[in-house]
């Protein structure tokens, strides 16, 4: 693994894989003289976006950048039989699974984990060909930090990088130095385009805090007389990070700090989980959503679904639905949250908030695309007036889609909040959910969300 290697990754993610799983199934279906129908296209698409989702989760390329070929096939092979397992739960339970050729299908099953393997492989080697090979490089690192030593020791643990460190240059005084330095001061700023000419390193990472720019500006003048490559270390990670990513906009490199955990192929795997999860709750609950705006109507005067003005996408205020559980319909500047033994509270109120089916018109908002499946819970306006001003980072949370269920609500933090302390706890989550978002979470807290409602006494 080198450093020219991480655009082969991109290469592999975004167009090599993609090419394979979708090809193969094409050119199986004709060697088996199969028609490519409809439900072929379906499954290819299908089967694209799911990969791509558990290889983001299963993370082949970590053992790849590693070195281990063997764990990589491991993670290969594992990924796509996972990937597999999903498509075939989906077609049982669609019914979708007898339109295909089942010699078709299980070709397309066999043949893909070694089609992707072989060719990463083959790609990797002729790459590796046309740079010379495997040789090992020289490196030195500029700023003997934490991030610089950090690298460092990436460096050491990576064998299949072909580096090697050097050492270090910093222009701060031996006192200064971190204690823990585990390779030689080779000198100040000043030493370094002399000790690249002399020992022709091939590869040169500054890490240096921005506001060392002039010192920068002069080593890069004095650097542009030697051959060697320079690689930035950016210190991005003394802020408090959400997605931090490098970005282009209109070719001008960026990098992202605080960034919604769905963009690009992200944001297409969500919506699509989620569309397909509401239609088919809402199916198989209908009979049960009928009942339940049935006994509403009948018990209590006033709507059935209750719409309650909510904070959604980028703090943009939405309409979310609700079985009607109260007597009054709050909306305003001042929202009283529901206690224990509230008046307000129906009886068929409060056993649809005890059991959470209060909520189910909201799968309506995820099919609009208001809200999500999973994802903080929505607040009333008047609430998140009020606490954006007491919590640190509140509005963060509004970087994603609210949701029916999230991963405050699953560690113990659903129903009132009648503390600060209880509403701090809960952001904590919720900011925890943002910053590590994969569908795997998503499908474990739904799991969770069952679980805790069937148990669940908070909800009032």
């Amino acid at each position: 693994m080198t450093v020219n290697d991480i655009p082969l990754i991109s290469f592999f993610q975004r167009v090599l894989d993609p090419t394979i799983i979708m090809g193969l199934l094409y050119l199986v279906s004709m060697l088996c003289g199969e028609p490519f129908s409809g439900h072929s296209l379906v499954l290819m698409v299908l089967a694209f976006f799911i990969s791509s989702s558990v290889y983001q989760h299963v993370d082949p390329y970590r053992t790849w950048r590693s070195g281990r070929t063997l764990a990589y096939a491991r993670d290969v092979f594992a990924g796509w039989g996972i990937t597999v397992a999903i498509l075939l739960f989906l077609g049982s339970v669609s019914g979708l699974a007898h339109y295909f050729d089942s010699t078709v299908v299980a070709a397309w099953f066999v043949t893909t984990p070694f089609a992707i393997l072989f060719s990463h492989l083959a790609v990797s080697r002729l790459g590796r060909r046309r740079d010379g090979g495997d040789e090992v490089r020289s490196v030195l690192i500029v700023g003997a930090n934490d991030v610089g030593i950090k690298f460092a020791s990436t460096i050491e643990r990576n064998p299949n990088l072909f580096m090697a460190v050097r050492g270090f240059f910093d222009d701060r005084t031996e006192d200064r130095r971190p204690a823990h330095l585990r390779h030689p001061m080779l000198g100040t700023m000043a030493d370094i385009a002399g000790y690249v000419r002399e020992h022709q390193i091939k590869i040169i990472f500054i890490s240096q805090p921005i506001s060392a720019q002039p010192r920068i500006r002069k080593l890069l003048d004095e650097l542009q007389d030697t051959t060697a490559s320079v690689y930035f270390l950016p210190d991005i990670y003394v802020f408090d990070l959400m997605h931090a990513r490098f970005d282009n906009v209109g070719g001008m490199p960026v990098i992202a700090i605080c960034e919604s955990p769905f963009t690009g192929m992200n944001s297409t795997i969500k919506r699509i989980s989620d569309v397909v999860l509401a239609v088919l709750i809402q199916i198989l609950l209908l009979p049960v959503m009928l009942a339940i705006a049935v006994a509403v109507k009948a018990t209590s005067p006033g709507p059935v679904i209750f719409r309650q003005r909510r904070y959604g996408l980028y703090g943009e205020e939405i309409i979310v639905y609700k079985f009607r559980s109260m007597s009054v319909a709050e909306d305003g500047d001042k929202v009283v949250q529901a206690t224990k033994n509230d008046a307000r509270v129906t009886p068929v109120g409060a056993f649809l908030r005890r059991s959470s089916l209060d909520e189910l018109p909201q799968f309506l908002n995820v099919i609009q695309g208001r809200m999500s499946i999973v994802g903080p819970r929505p607040h009333a306006v008047a609430h998140n007036e009020q606490y954006r001003k007491l919590i640190k980072g509140y509005m963060l949370r509004h970087k994603v889609k609210p949701g029916i269920t999230g991963w405050a609500q699953v560690n113990g933090l659903r129903g009132e909040t009648e503390s600060l302390d209880k509403m701090e706890a809960r952001i904590r989550y919720d900011l925890d959910y943002v910053r590590n978002w994969s569908l795997w979470l998503d499908l474990w807290i739904i799991l969770r969300t069952v679980r805790v409602v069937a148990g669940s006494q908070n909800a009032h």
